[in-house]
């Protein structure tokens, strides 16, 4: 496999992840509204970016219809997951909210970073199909960082120094 598809791929896994990564974190916190809401309004992104990219995928040789990244939730997520549960509003569960926000914003950038790289390879190869697809759905991807970024700017301070 040559560059492009191995990218797509792995992108393709990753916008997987992060939609469910976005969904559980909704889940979790669905006692903060803004991040119930808003992880579930940009998991949408992360589902829709994952279905062009399949789209765009046999153009490249792959088939990436009916593949899912979903590889369960790991031990880590279930043990905040129900942590969480037990907690409701306490101190602690602000703590669990910025480790999910980390991760989410760190997948996030994982994800642009491979937009990055798209977009370079489509420039140099003039591919005008590839380049659509980084022109819709990397916008979508910087949202994501951008409000992961700002969740924990705005949080850090009155979490950290409550406990």
């Amino acid at each position: 496999m040559s560059g492009i598809p191995t990218t797509l791929k792995a992108l393709h896994d990753g916008e997987r992840r992060l939609e469910h990564d976005l969904l559980a974190a909704a889940e979790r916190h669905r006692t903060e509204p803004e991040v119930h809401h808003v992880a579930t309004d940009v998991a949408r992104w992360s589902r829709e970016s994952a279905a062009l990219i399949a789209a765009l995928a046999p153009h490249y040789g792959l088939d990436l219809s009916g593949q899912t990244a979903d590889p369960g939730p790991g031990l880590w997520a279930t043990v905040r997951e129900k942590t969480a549960e037990a907690l409701g509003r306490r101190p602690e569960t602000g703590l669990l909210l910025l480790h999910d926000l980390r991760d989410l914003h760190l997948a996030a950038t994982e994800n642009s970073l491979h937009w990055d790289m798209l977009t370079g390879a489509a420039q140099a190869g003039r591919d005008t199909d590839l380049l659509g697809l980084v022109t819709c759905c990397h916008p979508r991807t910087l949202r994501q960082m951008r409000w992961t970024s700002t969740m924990i700017r705005i949080l850090s301070p009155q979490l950290l120094t409550s406990i």
